[in-house]
């Protein structure tokens, strides 16, 4: 659940989408969701819960937010995408699937032996990956890195870090945070996936985060808190981010871990573990999760639709 504290430091004055492009956002995202559940099950492993949580501020950068071409993934005029926690890169796959980066049918080869789709993202294997992505804390500082370059070299481009809170555990993450802070890199905006869980359990009680605003802005950060499933606040949150000249911007994303599958909302045995695969204390039969969380995810398509007629 969110904190009622954090409703929430962005602007204002939202950008607000149309009608339809909100159902169109959110129709999206909730194919997307379903493809990931499909594609741990024919992996056989893989991570539930940070997909889950993250696929509607992928569907926003993919759908709305980028500018980039599918069709030519290596355009030098492109944003930059870095998803520095790769474990979560089933709904980077099924996103760049949806837009036309690889068919759609080739997210079943998901951790396959030869697959380009691999456990963690590796840059030769597929065109539009910036990045490999594995070690956890090493995104930000791939990232500050290019838009250092950015700058240096005056281009138009952006670029965007994706990263997950639990990371923020690792050292060289804050390294990344004091860089991009003292060189002002205003080209950089990171989202940080704040579902509050990771493999072990909570992170307030693994090893607590908070105040996690105060520590960005302490090392000359600009901070927005937002709510990760709410597309006018995600778009509006990444279009203000391009106002700010004179420092980086984070955007504090509160999401479900899990979301739109109840059995696995806000429940850490998520984080790492796929559908299916095995019986856990208090979850459903391993035999019933798939089809619970397809059916689920279904009848949530069609409300999305009844909710926008």
């Amino acid at each position: 659940m969110l904190a009622e504290s954090c409703l929430f430091s962005y602007a204002k004055n939202v950008t607000m989408l149309t009608a339809q492009q909100v159902k169109d956002l959110e129709l999206k995202a909730n194919t997307i969701r379903q493809d990931i559940i499909k594609m741990l099950v024919e992996a056989g492993s893989g991570h539930s819960a940070g997909p889950l949580g993250m696929a509607d501020i992928f569907t926003a950068l993919y759908f709305n937010i980028l500018n980039h071409d599918p069709k030519n993934p290596n355009w030098d005029q492109r944003d930059r995408l870095v998803l520095s926690n790769g474990h979560i890169c089933p709904v980077l796959y099924a996103s760049m699937a949806h837009a036309g980066y690889f068919p759609v049918s080739e997210l079943k080869s998901l951790r396959k032996l030869g697959s380009r789709l691999q456990g963690h993202p590796h840059r030769r294997s597929l065109p539009g990956l910036e990045t490999t992505s594995g070690p956890l804390g090493s995104g930000l500082s791939q990232a500050s890195g290019m838009a250092m370059a950015g700058l240096m070299e005056r281009v138009k481009w952006w670029v965007y870090c994706l990263t997950s809170d639990g990371e923020h555990q690792e050292g060289n993450t804050w390294e990344a945070v004091m860089f991009a802070g003292k060189y002002k890199l205003h080209n950089l905006t990171v989202i940080i996936d704040r579902n509050n869980i990771q493999i072990d359990g909570f992170t307030e009680e693994v090893m607590p985060l908070e105040p996690l605003k105060e520590k960005y802005e302490a090392f000359g950060w600009y901070v927005l808190e937002i709510d990760g499933h709410n597309f006018n606040q995600i778009v509006d949150a990444c279009n203000q981010a391009k106002t700010i000249f004179n420092k980086p911007v984070v955007i504090i994303a509160h999401t479900i871990a899990g979301k739109g599958v109840d059995f696995m909302e806000n429940d850490f045995k998520w984080h790492g573990a796929p559908p299916g695969i095995s019986n856990m204390a208090g979850e459903p039969p391993k035999e019933d999760q798939v089809k619970i969380a397809l059916k689920e995810l279904r009848t949530l398509q069609g409300k999305i639709r009844s909710e926008h007629e």
